[in-house]
């Protein structure tokens, strides 16, 4: 005589209860990140620097990099190394620490086109199957030229011509690269203006005034009409912002004192970066609403997901940054000076996203689809087993389904701690002591520097104030 079904204290039978808990293991999978995501592992050094704490935002960067402090490069590169590599670089270029800014810059920028270049061949597959995460992190345009300009002007800060001016080139190649890409927006202004600088002051007119055209290209730069009026004698390139630049100079009254200086003047380059670009948080998006707004980027039967344990979309969100400053203001001697915006970071990388996202939020139902078909491929498995084929094949479905959402991690990398604003302006001033205040100000109020510059006749000086909040 065999013994009756075993029962829980219920009364029911211990298969129910072996359903409930396998739909419970499978609600916590579909729940579980895996991993923490980029976002989240750089969250503290973001806290330090909204907090203007440089130094502790330094200090979390380098635990990420595995490195003892930012004298040390990474030994181990794994997919997220070279772009937590210019989270320090951007760090180090706010404290003033120019040198190993480049150095971080331009070995991340290596970095970053070994992957431009290299067949990722499993990181495609997970693509697909588990998380956009998978990959390794490649830039997009507007972090690409970003890099760059900045690289360039840690150059100019430290003196070194020579090495802004190979930066320079280094911006131009990528330039024209990412132009043919996406011709829309070529996002180059910021670079263009400094390095026609480096050429001028080179003694390169035709190349500085090339620069100085596509920098115009993009924004009518007002503090560039002295620097062109004085290069169109020395060279014959011509354009027609060029020629609109001369023609509405030599319409202008003649400064009368220009005649009356007893030297050359001195030149001042000032940059000043405000505020922080936005950064990518994991949203949920529900099934249903998701497939009706971007089912032109679905791969895939959507049907298969009325089965499906997971009724959302997990996806990677731009969000506003936590930014005290917007703007800045600019005074020489005590006198106002305006400043130019050379690059809204802030609207480039916010419209890069939004010409993508449909694309990301397709990718992830279509993994969620991938994943349905596997599950029900379990299922039918299980169910032709003799002793409780349906709950094996839940059980199968179940597991099969949430072992894979549990790996499917939004991907929220991006650069996080690029200045939302870049504003620039130079100035002719007579040879001497000068003193300027920088307030950058914004919702967080106002935070004022002072600066001194001692210039001689005829000589430059480069300033730049970068608040990183």
């Amino acid at each position: 005589m065999s013994a009756p079904s075993p029962r829980d204290t219920a009364g029911s039978p211990r298969p129910a209860r072996r359903r409930t808990r396998a739909l419970g293991l499978a609600v916590a999978l579909a729940a579980a990140t895996g991993c923490a995501t980029y976002s989240d592992r750089t969250r503290d050094a973001r806290a330090y620097a909204d907090r203007g704490d440089l130094a502790s935002a330094e200090s979390q960067l380098n635990k990420l990099l595995g490195t003892k402090d930012s004298k040390d490069l990474p030994t181990k590169w794994h997919k997220d190394t070279a772009l937590a590599l210019l989270e320090r670089a951007m760090v180090l270029h706010a404290k003033g620490d120019w040198k190993l800014s480049a150095r971080d810059m331009s070995t991340a920028e290596k970095q970053l086109e070994l992957l431009d270049i290299a067949r990722d061949g499993a990181g495609q597959l997970g693509k697909y199957v588990f998380s956009d995460s998978a990959t390794k992190y490649k830039a997009p345009p507007s972090e690409k030229l970003v890099l760059n300009a900045y690289n360039l002007l840690n150059y100019l800060l430290q003196g070194d011509l020579s090495g802004a001016r190979v930066e320079a080139k280094r911006f131009t190649t990528m330039h024209e690269y990412l132009a043919a890409y996406d011709a829309v927006h070529p996002h180059g202004a910021f670079g263009s203006y400094l390095a026609g600088f480096v050429f001028e002051k080179l003694g390169e007119p035709e190349e500085a005034i090339r620069y100085y055209d596509e920098a115009l290209q993009a924004r009518p730069f007002a503090s560039l009409q002295d620097p062109i009026r004085r290069l169109a004698p020395l060279t014959s390139y011509r354009s027609e912002r060029i020629d609109a630049v001369l023609a509405a100079m030599s319409a202008a009254p003649a400064d009368p004192n220009a005649a009356q200086q007893a030297e050359p003047p001195a030149e001042l380059l000032i940059v000043a970066s405000v505020g922080r670009v936005p950064y990518k948080e994991a949203r949920r998006l529900p099934i249903g609403a998701a497939v009706g707004l971007y089912s032109n980027y679905v791969t895939g039967d959507t049907r298969v997901l009325e089965r499906s344990a997971l009724k959302v979309v997990i996806y990677p969100e731009l969000v506003p940054s936590r930014a005290l400053f917007e703007t800045a203001e600019l005074r020489l001697d005590g006198q106002t000076v305006p400043l130019e915006i050379a690059s809204d970071i802030h609207g480039e990388v916010g419209e890069e996203y939004q010409q993508i996202k449909p694309k990301i939020i397709g990718a992830a139902i279509s993994r969620m689809i991938v994943r349905a078909a596997v599950a029900e491929g379990a299922r039918a498995a299980g169910n032709q087993s003799k002793n409780g084929g349906a709950l094996i094949g839940l059980l199968a479905a179940l597991a099969a389904e949430g072992a894979m959402v549990a790996a499917d991690r939004p991907d929220t990398r991006s650069w996080t701690l690029l200045p939302g604003l870049v504003l620039v302006t130079r100035l002719q001033v007579p040879p001497g002591k000068h003193t300027l205040t920088l307030a950058a100000t914004g919702p967080g109020g106002t935070e004022t520097r002072e600066f001194t510059a001692e210039l001689k006749s005829g000589g430059h000086s480069v300033l730049d104030v970068t608040t990183l909040r």
